[in-house]
């Protein structure tokens, strides 16, 4: 069986904690390949890689720095269908979309390719009598990224990319689920000639993550993941003086009015939804059609679900593949008949679904409930799979009301052609992320991505400009050149002021 091995200090290495964990197809229910779990000792290896690298890797040119980004980004593109078939191999969506979460990956990487702009400093001239001020900015050290299973590639590359380009070494933690595309791309920064140390991958599960928060010699966390998790490494990471972002969870809502059409709002919302088997923080997972808009759109929803074609994803035809393990299968095929049981209307039933000749892989088909209530399992929970809860609202202000009351703030949408109803919506409610009839509103590389409330624990969202915020601190330089004869003004025992 293939091991998949750390990654430290330009080339794989074997970990030392002596455990493994299996790395499964879920197509086809099988191992595909083990993968190391690194312990305390693996962690620190990277890390003193990394520390050591730091030191050369901060002085070097932003115009060095840009050229290997440049060469990593043209690796990324040539490497692209190769990338997107070990994503579907072992997340399990189809290779399409793993082909889009690597586009939006690499998209960082064309922001990280300007870098130097991000990075220029202000200057203010004449502050006071022969006195000039200027800032700069500059990297914290060594930084490490825990990302999650469900985007092996975009995730993580919302972190590395700017990390680096800003001076920085970087320590990454991905998903034991799926981390050979990690190997991959540590593979490629190596070939675009980024020098041993400045990226390491270290695989794991807890016991690395604790070792990554408790490590003295890493300066800032970033983490995308659950909320409780992103709770537990924000207050871990902070308590050992680490600057940390850390993306929690979703509850997204998208709000459809009567005066939208339903066929175009039930299409993108079905490919919302049950795009990458609902594994996408960003998924649309609840549908609040308001007054008469509600029955339309549920008969739309209905026929659309139904038509979806699940397969294995490297199958062209299929729309939706696997769910990522045989744990989540259960979990949601779970979550419907609780739904069910609770009151909910089950208008598509994906449970039990058997695809030919892949009997044991983890498929489910998509669910669309109906006559869903706040107060249901399937309403608060967040689900993170292909299930689709439709909540009927009297009105505008109703709908607003419960996104605003949900805990989760990561992303909604409106479905409408009025104006004046999406501008009230998008300044009255309190979420991160909106789209005006577009449901899935993931901002461009050079804006910032992240949610309001349990959707973002602290306060540091990722990639764009705060992303450069981030990974690096400010500094003030306040100067004076003394003329040859003396000083331009004398010195003073009171506090300065300018003159």
């Amino acid at each position: 069986m293939t091991t998949i091995e750390h990654w430290i200090n330009g080339s794989p290495a074997p970990g030392t904690s002596g455990r493994y964990a299996p790395v499964w197809n879920p197509a086809t229910g099988q191992k595909r390949a083990r993968v190391w779990l690194a312990g305390a000792s693996d962690v620190d290896a990277a890390v003193s890689a990394a520390s050591a690298a730091f030191a050369s890797w901060q002085e070097t040119s932003l115009s060095q720095r840009t050229r290997i980004m440049f060469a990593f980004r043209e690796l990324l593109v040539r490497h692209e269908d190769e990338l997107a078939e070990i994503v579907s191999a072992e997340h399990g969506k189809v290779v399409d979309d793993a082909r889009g979460e690597i586009v939006r990956g690499r998209e960082v990487v064309e922001y990280a390719c300007g870098i130097a702009e991000a990075l220029k400093g202000g200057h203010s001239d004449q502050v006071s009598r022969g006195v000039d001020v200027h800032t700069l900015r500059q990297p914290l050290g060594v930084c490490a990224g825990i990302t999650p299973f469900n985007f092996p590639v975009m995730v993580p590359l919302w972190m590395h990319p700017i990390a680096i380009a800003v001076g920085n070494t970087f320590v990454l933690k991905p998903s034991e689920r799926d981390p050979s595309a990690s190997a991959l791309i540590a593979r490629l920064y190596a070939e675009a000639g980024l020098p041993d140390g400045v990226f390491n991958v270290v695989h794991g599960d807890k016991e690395a993550v604790d070792a990554v928060l408790d490590h003295p010699g890493i300066a800032a966390v970033s983490f995308v993941g659950s909320t409780p998790i992103a709770r537990y490494v924000h207050e871990r990471a902070t308590a050992a003086g680490k600057r940390v972002q850390a993306l929690g969870g979703a509850k997204n809502h998208a709000v459809v009015l009567p005066d939208a059409d339903p066929e175009f709002a039930a299409a993108h919302l079905t490919a919302a939804a049950f795009g990458s088997t609902g594994e996408r923080c960003m998924a649309v997972s609840v549908a609040v059609a308001v007054g008469d808009a509600a029955d339309a759109l549920a008969t739309v929803l209905e026929r659309k679900a139904r038509d979806i074609r699940v397969g294995p994803g490297n199958v062209p035809a299929s729309d939706m593949g696997p769910l990522v393990t045989r744990a989540a299968l259960d979990r949601i095929e779970a979550a419907v008949g609780a739904a069910a049981a609770q009151g909910a209307t089950v208008v598509v039933d994906g449970r039990g679904l058997k695809v030919d000749g892949h009997e044991e892989g983890f498929f489910t088909g998509p669910s669309v409930l109906d006559h869903v209530t706040p107060e249901m399992d399937a309403y608060r929970e967040e689900l993170f799979g292909p299930v689709l809860a439709i909540v009927r609202a009297a009105s505008l202000d109703e709908a607003i009301a419960l996104v605003n009351a949900n805990p989760y703030g990561n992303g909604t949408a409106i479905f409408t052609a009025d104006g004046g109803a999406a501008h009230r919506f998008q300044r009255e409610v309190r979420v991160g992320m909106i789209g005006v009839n577009v449901p899935v509103p993931v901002p461009m590389s050079y804006y910032s991505f992240g949610g309001w409330k349990d959707s973002l624990i602290g306060d540091s969202p990722i990639h764009g400009p705060e992303g450069v915020r981030f990974y690096t601190r400010p500094k003030v330089v306040t100067t004076r050149w003394p003329h040859a004869h003396g000083s331009a003004s004398p010195a003073a025992f009171s506090f300065p002021t300018a003159g």
